[in-house]
Parts: structure tokens; sequence; C-alpha cells
């Protein structure tokens, strides 16, 4: 680029400015951030070539003014102010100048750094402006190109690899002399004999004569400088940077950025972030100009005119001047337009064929450079057509040693640098998560883990971080891409191919044999001027997908292997000889398991809630230390608490996956892993956050989950319990790092699996109190009320399954002892334990206005009342039993309760179901207590008439809360109980009656009473129509009381009156009759099928039919006397009528009709071999006789 001294700058001083921008105040050296200014677009040459530039960095400091020397100058003679240094310019001859054109082996990482959002997404190439000018060059030039490329998502990384400085360096310390070798047998034995030249040197410009000796001996000087400082910047294998700072210029020497100038480059449809140190210079009417020196004697040629352009394109500079000289002397200045400079005679040049190399070479690199984390060679030697591009990182790994590549740490920096950048824009970009998964993979695979613990740790736990453990259900509803298909999560030139593609353009097969490792071949530079000569598929590399996890535990399960990765980095970077003795992976840890043991009965479990929450609510004073020595503030420290918080959080998730599968034994195993996570966090930290007190309340609600579960489903304990003995390998090794910090034994009251069902049922419920105090304690009551509500509702449910746990168990002793024992002391200690837990379940649920549980913990409390009152029937005769004081009191209770219950619910909207249920235990109590009144009058307390005065007001009650109308599945027993009530009602008041209680009013009263209910009862019945015997029954008590009335009276008429009512109710039993008959013929037919069938009959009380044969016997019997006796009197009466009177014909039809029946019944009752079903149908023929005449009777009176 010619000589860059003072040609032309004001005041001696030459001094850099930016195109288009006001004159800035004096630059800070350490550069400051541009606003962005979108560069101009250019049509040059008849070609259309699009360019804009956007400078995003710059340091220059503030703008020189161009001035032109006076002719005749002597450029030889230096100015009066060379090598002064300038505060606001920095050193002498670097920040004016620019540093020297030797490009460093990893300037693109420095710029990288700087510009970490860019990487991978936004920008298609990375580079010094040099080493692009270099690569556009190749068609024209016969230099040597040896660049070392590097791919970051879609972004390729270009960095000068001067190979004769590596080799220097090799022969040095004896790295590298596997490529050394490799490279010997690939070049000409003679190139590698030359001294170094400026062709060999990357200075961009392979065509310009030497420069006059005093010019040429102070280049030289710069550049075994600048070799000297390229030996230092190449970091020796393994140093990594002493800083994994936000800031970039922490990082170590060689991976600074230390342009002048960052640009963000467009170039037709590539977008290049590049850096430069041209010098600009502007002022008056020249706002920015590039400045050249040339020798007056000799042309510009076309590398020289390719090499300007593409400066000023890249700067975006409108203008060049040129100053030309003869032996130094100035001679003219030269003014050119950027646009006019391919036109220029001897250098003229086409930009659409510019255009087309720098798309051709993108795509190949591309499409061949393929995996991120390589390190990739592009070479052409000098003087050769052929082009090659080699995986350094493949090769290496062919060697002892594969670290000795000196571009790892740096490209693996990189990779996490980019991955961490993404990850904070991780839920705007989740589409992202297979790339950002891909770039800390090859982070991981690059480095050494003995060597960067601290990187693969914290790349292990961003890895688990992808894995979204709190939304298991996100995946499936479709609201993101997990597997990552999409081009945004990653670039579309992306992907795995072979070395050639559809026309063969990179194929190996004529290269010599010694060639077969380069992984393609430009075979002729002339290819790269073709119009779209090399193309990229546009397909997305398959390995960058996310992941899709098809079920919970195999998401868990990665997220998992990443943290023990992680863990296992940090253990052994604080690895001492004083370290705990090492546990050995492969020895599993036992897990405690108990068996119905004293150490885990209610007692023990008090005493340790009593410590857990001790500590939990002194944890801020006490100062916690790690029992393996890591410093609190180390890095070790603050990853490993991130990485067993992680790990809790997988447990927690497979645990309650585990519940969703019914697999408790599981998901105890588990959530005691989750916890013991949890114990370590909490022996290592000082100070919790509320979001992981938040978390350890939900981790021991879920235990308190599993228990309960484990206690309602006994029957599989064996299941469970090798459940819970299992243990993979990848939890072995985990519970060994957390070992390293505690003895994780803090929850093991919680998670411990006992047989014994009342203490399974006591750790639920000590979980859900520890919950609940962290809760309160940590006043996380406010913050989260939703979590406040299902603790306290999970507290009333288990206080509610223990009161029912001891409810039952009371029952059961009950039941064992006989009835002639007075009530023992452990009954009544079980019942004051169930009604403490009903109490206490109650406050739970009123606490929170859940109504609907109060109310079926209050129906609980009823049912415990009335096992109370049952258990306190009289140990006597049942002759002589009464119902006691005792049973009365705890009745009234029960009833109270159940009134409370309703009273809690408000209306039956609320909880139409729990509702009617506690109407119907409401109306049981009811109707037991009448019925052990009226079946064990207290007659020793209480009169006669107070005793039927409370029967029948309870009977009424019941009554009430029998719901008779609402069709619902208890409707039937509903109307059966009505059915039976009134049935019971009508038989006191029939049995007052009898017995002659009462005035002659009251005598009336139970006279109608009677009717009413037995009408009621016979209604209700009828509705059932699968209960004949009880319908049967109560005829035939309304045939005694007909039977009773007409005791009572005198004159015939009445009398016949009656009877006739009486033979209607025997005829209104026909239906009942033809219910039994069927009944019974199905029975008859089943019997026959199984005789025919060989199978041997099934006895009648086993069989289908629900019918009391003997109950039917017996009442048929009944029925046959009763109307054999009806029939007598009125044959009797109506004879006796006839004679006094004379009979009518309807009587006489009567008369005749009653002696036909009256005379079969008695053939019928005489015979004493009819079966049950002969008898049926011998009724039901005389009651049909009975109907046809009745019938026939009412047709003549109308």
């Amino acid at each position: 680029m010619g000589d860059p001294r003072g040609a032309g700058a004001e005041s001696g001083l030459a001094r850099k400015s930016d195109p288009g921008a006001p004159a800035p105040g004096p630059a800070s050296l350490k550069g400051e951030r541009e606003e962005p200014n979108q560069g101009s677009v250019l049509f040059l040459g008849g070609n259309e070539v699009k360019s804009s530039a956007v400078v995003k960095y710059s340091s220059a400091p503030p703008q020189a003014a161009f001035a032109r020397l006076q002719e005749k100058t002597d450029l030889k003679l230096p100015p009066a102010n060379w090598l002064r240094e300038s505060a606001k310019l920095g050193p002498a001859g670097a920040t004016i100048l620019g540093n020297s054109k030797k490009g460093k082996p990893f300037s693109s990482f420095g710029m990288a750094y700087d510009f970490i959002d860019s990487i991978g997404n936004d920008v298609d190439v990375v580079s010094d402006s040099e080493n692009i000018k270099k690569l556009l060059k190749i068609p024209y030039s016969k230099s040597h190109v040896s660049m070392a490329v590097h791919r970051i998502g879609r972004t390729l990384l270009l960095d000068d690899l001067d190979i004769q400085e590596l080799f220097m360096r090799s022969s040095q310390t004896g790295d590298w002399t596997w490529l050394k070798e490799f490279y010997q047998r690939l070049i000409d034995q003679k190139w590698q004999r030359k001294k170094k030249s400026k062709e060999h040197c990357i200075n961009g410009d392979g065509a310009a004569q030497p420069v006059p000796p005093e010019e040429q001996h102070q280049e030289e000087t710069t550049e075994d400088q600048t070799a000297e400082a390229g030996r230092v910047s190449w970091p020796a294998p393994f140093e990594m940077p002493s800083s994994l700072s936000e800031d970039a210029s922490a990082s170590n020497q060689g991976l600074k950025n230390d342009f002048v100038r960052n640009i963000l480059w467009t170039f037709e449809d590539i977008h290049m972030l590049v850096g430069s140190n041209m010098p600009i210079f502007g002022g008056g009417r020249y706002p920015a100009v590039s400045l050249r020196l040339r020798d007056n004697n000799k042309p510009i040629n076309v590398l020289t005119g390719i090499d300007y352009w593409l400066d000023n394109l890249i700067c975006n500079v409108p203008e060049l001047v040129m100053c030309f000289h003869v032996n130094g002397i100035v001679q003219k200045y030269e003014m050119i337009k950027t646009e006019d400079i391919p036109n220029l005679e001897n250098s003229n040049f086409s930009t659409k064929v510019i255009k087309d190399i720098a798309q051709n070479i993108l795509s190949f690199l591309k499409a061949n450079c393929t995996k991120e984390g390589h390190t990739y060679w592009l070479f052409k030697a000098s003087g050769s057509d052929i082009v090659k591009l080699y995986d350094l990182t493949t090769l290496c790994e062919e060697t002892e040693d594969k670290y000795q590549n000196p571009f790892t740490m740096p490209v693996a920096i990189l990779l996490y640098k980019v991955a961490c950048n993404m990850m904070l824009k991780k839920n705007q970009n989740r589409k992202h998560y297979g790339t950002i998964r891909t770039l800390l993979l090859n982070c991981v695979k690059l480095l050494d883990k003995g060597r960067h613990p601290q990187i693969i740790a914290s790349a292990n736990y961003m890895l688990s971080e992808l894995f979204q453990l709190d939304e298991p259900k996100k995946e499936e509803s479709g609201e993101f891409p997990l597997n990552g298909n999409s081009d945004e999560s990653y670039s579309e030139e992306e992907e795995e191919m072979p070395d050639s593609d559809e026309n063969g353009s990179y194929s190996t097969s004529s290269d010599p044999p010694d060639d077969n490792k380069a992984v393609a071949v430009i075979k002729s530079v002339g290819e790269l001027s073709v119009p779209e000569k090399y193309k990229s598929t546009h397909q997305i590399r398959p390995s960058c997908a996310f992941p899709v996890c098809h079920d919970t535990e195999e998401r868990c399960r990665l997220v998992l292997n990443y943290v023990l990765e992680g863990l296992k980095s940090v253990d052994s970077s604080i690895k001492k000889e004083s370290d705990l003795p090492a546990a050995d992976p492969s020895t599993p840890i036992p897990l405690k398991y108990e068996d119905e043991s004293t150490s885990v009965g209610p007692e023990c479990l008090e005493k340790q809630m009593a410590l857990f929450l001790d500590k939990m609510g002194s944890f801020r004073e006490v100062k916690h230390s790690s029992q393996s020595g890591m410093i609190p503030g180390s890095w070790q420290y603050k990853m490993k608490l991130q990485l067993i918080l992680k790990s809790s959080k997988a447990y927690y998730v497979l645990s309650d996956a585990a519940v969703s599968l019914q697999k408790y034994g599981r998901a105890l195993r588990y959530i005691k892993l989750a916890l013991q996570c949890h114990d370590t966090y909490c022996c290592l930290c000082t100070n919790m956050l509320s979001e992981v007190l938040l978390f350890l309340c939900q981790s021991l609600t879920l235990c308190g989950d599993i228990q309960l579960m484990l206690a309602q489903n006994a029957n599989n304990r064996a299941a469970y319990l090798e459940e819970y003995n299992y243990q993979t390998k990848e939890d072995q090794e985990i519970l060994h790092s957390l070992h390293r910090e505690s003895s994780c034994q803090v929850f093991s009251w919680a998670t411990d699996l006992s047989t014994d069902l009342e203490c399974q049922l006591s750790i639920s419920c000590k979980c859900y109190e520890a919950a609940n105090e962290i809760l309160l304690f940590s006043n996380l009551k406010g913050q989260n009320p939703e979590q406040y509500t299902q603790v306290l509702k999970r507290m009333g449910n288990i206080r509610n399954e223990i009161g029912v746990f001891y409810m039952n168990q009371a029952a059961a002793l009950q039941s064992e002892r006989g009835e002639n024992k007075t009530v023992s002391a452990a009954e009544q200690q079980l019942w004051k334990k169930s009604f403490s837990c009903f109490e206490k379940g109650i406050q739970n649920f009123e606490s929170i206005d859940d109504a609907t549980n109060a109310a079926l913990l209050l129906c609980n409390m009823g049912r415990l009342m009335r096992i109370c009152a049952h258990a306190h029937c009289a140990a006597a005769v049942d002759f002589k039993r009464e119902f006691s004081h005792e049973e009365a009191l705890y009745y009234n209770k029960a009833v109270d309760y159940y009134l409370k219950a309703l009273r809690s619910l408000g209306e039956r909207e609320v909880h139409p179901a729990v509702w009617d249920s506690v109407n119907w235990e409401l109306s049981t109590t009811y109707f037991t207590m009448a019925t052990l009144l009226q079946d064990y009058a207290p007659l020793s307390r209480k009169a006669q008439e107070q005793i039927e005065k409370e029967v029948s007001e309870s009977m009424m009650k019941s009554l009430k809360y029998c719901d008779v109308d609402t069709v619902s599945a208890r409707q039937p027993l509903c109307q059966y109980r009505a059915a039976t009530v009134h049935h019971r009602l009508a038989s006191m008041y029939h049995s007052c009656l009898r017995n002659q209680v009462g005035d002659e009013h009251q005598r009336k009263q139970h006279r109608v009473l009677v009717d009413l209910h037995y009408s009621k009862a016979v209604k209700f019945f009828h509705l059932l129509k699968d209960v004949p015997c009880e319908l049967l029954r109560v005829q035939l008590e309304r045939v005694a009381f007909a039977e009773f009335q007409m005791a009572s009276q005198n004159s015939s008429a009445g009398k016949l009156k009656t009877l006739s009512g009486a033979l209607d109710i025997m005829i209104k039993t026909q239906s009942v009759f033809q219910l039994i008959r069927k009944e019974l013929v199905a029975e008859f037919e089943q019997r026959l099928e199984d005789n025919k069938s060989n199978v041997e009959s099934v006895p009648a009380e086993d069989s289908s039919t629900s019918l009391n044969k003997e109950e039917i016997v017996k009442l048929l019997g009944i029925f046959e006397s009763r109307l054999s006796f009806l029939l007598l009197q009125s044959i009797k009466l109506l004879t006796s009528t006839k004679r006094k009177v004379g009979g009518n014909s309807e009587e006489e039809e009567i008369l005749k009709t009653n002696k036909n029946v009256y005379s079969l019944l008695l053939r019928s009752a005489a015979n004493k071999n009819l079966t049950l079903l002969e008898r049926t149908e011998v009724v039901l023929n005389l009651l049909e006789k009975l109907t046809q005449d009745n019938e026939g009777n009412i047709l003549g009176i109308q």
C-alpha cells in the first residue's frame, strides 16, 4: 500500500477519522463504540455491485485534515515530530498509522469477543481486512495463501496462519511436529528453504516493487519486530484466559481486538465483520479520503487496484488520493473516485467478477467447514492454481496429544461466550436451543477436563438449563419447536455433506495420493470467477437439532447427566491429599429402610421435625462450611450450588412423574434424592433465596403426597420396596458428590419407607406441617397464596385420613369385644385421637374457606359420634335392654355435626353430591335414634307417650332430610327409607290403638295417622317394585287394622263395609304375587337349564333371585289364613242379611263368588304337597276371580 509516512498531514501529523462523522472530541485510548452509520450503495464499472459499511467501533483519534505537501518535498527526510508521542494519539506510529500489516493469528477472535451478539447468527465472516483482500485476489495472484478457518454457527472466522512462524516455534517447543511432517510431504522442498520475502509476508500487494533502501530497511525492521510479536502472540497449548469476565479486553495476549476500526461490511448478500487499520484523512472539500504513495515510474497493476478499491469499500471512503514520487521526491497528487478505480489504466478489473469470487469462496468454505470447534486450514502454495482445505483438528487427533492445536482454547472460549450470550436471551429465543446445545457440546469436546474444569462445569450447567423441567407440558403444546428444525435454529447454509456437490467441484479423485487428507479442493482458481460455481445446498445440519424428549424421565435423565459431569469437574478441581477418602462410585450407598421400627414412630418424628425446623429457622445466623474444603465465594462453590439445585429440581420432576404413573416406591426414591440435594444445598448456602425455600416447601409437599399414596396402596408394598431400593450408577455418583459436603440425613425422617400404616400417615402429616412452617417463618405465605392454600388443603386431608384410620381402628376394637363388655380405655383413646385430627382438619379447611371439605370432615365427626353411641349399648340381655342416655347424647352430637356441615355448605348448589350425602347421613341418624327408641324404649326413664312423641319427631325429621324426589343413585334408598319410616309410624299408631292409649280424640287421630302412613308406605314400596315381602307385610298389617276396626263395630252394614275394604286390600296384592311368581319361574327355568347342561344346581339362597323364600312362605301362610277369615266373615254377613231383608242380585253374586273362592282356598290349604310356585299360582287365580267379581259389581252399580 506504499509508505504512509505523513504524505500530506496537516501540522506534520497524519490523523485518522471516520467518514461522514462529525468531528468528535478527544478519543480515549480504549476506543469508543459509534452509532451505526449506514454506508452508501455503489454502482461501479457498469456492473451493479452493492456495498454498504457501518462502523461498529472506532478507536481513531480526532480527524486529521488532509493537506498536500509541496512538490519536490523529500520524503526520505523525517518530519519534525517523528517518533514523538501524544497523550491523545497514543504511542507514536501505532494509533495513527495503524499496526503492522502483518496479520495476527487470533485477530478474528478479538473482534468476535467484542461483538458476541453478531456471532453465529447475523454475520457470515469475521476477519482482518487484509485476509478478505487476499482471498478475493486469489484468481489474480500467484502468492501463497495460508489461513485458519473456524465455524461458529453460520459465522466463519478467518485468521492468518503463518506456517513458517509456526514451525519456528515448533523447533523450540517440539509442538506441531506432526503438521510439519505433513506439510513437508505436501509442499515443494525448495520453497521451504527460501527466506521469507514480501511475497511470503501477508502484505496484500504481491505486485509492489521494492521501496528505496531506507524504506526497505525500516520495513524489514518492522517485519522482524512483528515476527517477534507474532511469536509472543501464539499461546502455548493448554493456556487459558485468566478470566472469563464479560470484558473481552481481559483476555490474554493475542486475543485482543487491536484494530483501529471494526466495520460491519455488507458486500452484495455477504455480511462481514471486518477489522481495518487504514488511515483516513479529511477536511474541507475532502470529507474522507485514503492516501497512497506510488512510484511515478511504475504503473498501478490489477492487484494494487483491487487492494485500493476494497480498502475504500470496506471503510466507505468515497475517494482515493495518490501521491506520486520519484526516488522519494514528491511529484504530484491525483484524486480518484472509488467507483473509478476498477477502470484505471493497467488496473482494469470487473467488480462483478470480484463479487462472484466472494460468493464462491464463501459458499466453498461454508459447504466444507461444517464442524464447529474444528480448525480448518485453507492453503494455496505459491505459484499454484490449486486451493486445498484441510481439517487440522482431525489430523491433530491422530497424534498422541490432541490438544496441541493452539486454536483450541480461543475457539472453545468463543463457543462458550456465544452460547452464554444466547442463553441470556433464551426465554425469547427457545427456537435457538438446538444451536446453543451444539455450541456447548462442541466447547466441552474441545477442552481437557483436567485443565479447564470451570468452563466444562459451567457449560454442563448451561446444557442442563436448556431443558425446561418446570414446564413439562410445553413440549407437547407445540408452542415452540424444540427439535430445532427451522432456519433460525441453524444457518441454512450449514450441513454435513460429502466432499463433492452436485457438479463435482470439490472432488478430490484426481488429487495426488499424498493429498488424500484434504477435506475439499478447488482444482483451479479460475473456477472462482465463474458465477455461482459453488453453491450451498441450504440444508440444516442434523446434529444441531435439539433432542426431542418423548417423556419426562428422559428429559430429566439428560439434565442429571449434564449435572453429574459438572459436579465431577467441580470436585476434581478441589481435590487435595487431605480430602476425605475417595468414595468408590461403583459401591451403592445403602438407602435406609425401616421395618416397623420404633425409630420412625410418631414420638420420634416429633423430635426430628423439631430439629429440622430449628435448623431451618436458624440457617441465616449459622455460617455453614463445606466438608470438602470449598471456599465460599469461589467459582467451585457457586457452581456446585447451582448444579445441586438443578439436580434437586430434576429429581423432584422425576418423582412427580412417577406419582402420575402410580410408581410410588420410585417416586419416594426420587424425592429422597431431591431432598438430599437440598440438604447439601442448605449446608453450603449461608443465605437461601425465597425461591429455594419455596421449592423446599413443594418438595416436602410432594413427599407427603407420596407417603399418603403408599399408605393407601399397602397391597403393593413389596413392589414399592423393590422400586425404592433400586439405584442407577448416575444417582450413586451424584450422591457421592453430595456426601463430600454433607451427611444428607436432615430429611431422612420424611423419606424412609415404613411398613407401618400409622407411621406412613404420620410422616405424610409431618411433611405437610413442615412445608407449612417454612411458608410461615419465611414470610412466603403472602407471596405464594396458592402454595399456602395447597399445603393447608393437604394438611386438612391427611388429618381426615388419620382421623378415619383411628375411627376405623376403634370400630374394629368395638366389634372384637363382646356386647357384654364395657368400653375399653384403648377405644376411648382412639376416639380422642380421631376427634383431635378431625378438629384440626376442619380448622385447616375453614382457614382457607373450603366449605365443602370442612363439611365432609364434620360429616366424619358425626360418624365418629355414632360409633361412640353404638359402643355405649347397654350390656344387658336384649329383652331387658333400653336406649341409654349416653347413646342419646352421642346421637344428638352427631346430629349437631351434620347440621353444622349443612350450614357450612349453605345451599345444595355449592356441592350437590356432598349436600345429598350429609342429608342422607342426617336422615340415617334420626332414623336410627327413632328405631332404637321404638325397639328399646327407655320405659324406666320416660313415659310411653313421651317416647312415642320422640319417636314420631325423629321419624319425621328423618323424612325431612330424606330426598325422595331428586333422581340420583341414592333415590331408591331414600324411597325405601321413606316407606320404612311410614311403615314404622303406622305400626306404632296401630299398636297405640290396640293398647287403648289416650282418649277418644287421640284414638281418632291415631286412626287417621295409621291409615295415612300405611297408604304412604304402600305408595313408596310400589315405586321400588323389587321389595315384594315388605309390600305384602304392609298390606297384611292394613288388613289386620281393618279386622281390628271391624271388631269394634256393631252394625252389619258397617262390618260389611269394613270387610269389603279389607278384601280390596287383599285384591291389590295381586301385583306382589305376580312379581313373586316371576322370580320363582325364572329360578325354576334356570334350574332346568342347569340340569340340561349337567351343571350342579345352584342352591336357592345363592341364586340370582333376591327373594327370601322363608319370609314368603310365612307371609303366604298369613295371607291365606286372613283371606280365608275375611271370605268366611263376608259369607256369614251376606247370608244373614239375605235372610233378614232379602238380598239383591249384586249381593247374591258376591256371595256366590265368595263361596266359590273360599271353597277353592280350603281345598288348596288342604293339599300339603303344593310347591311355593303352585301355591302362588292358586292365590293369583283366586285374586283374579275376586277382581272380576269386584269389577262386575262396580259396573252393575254404574
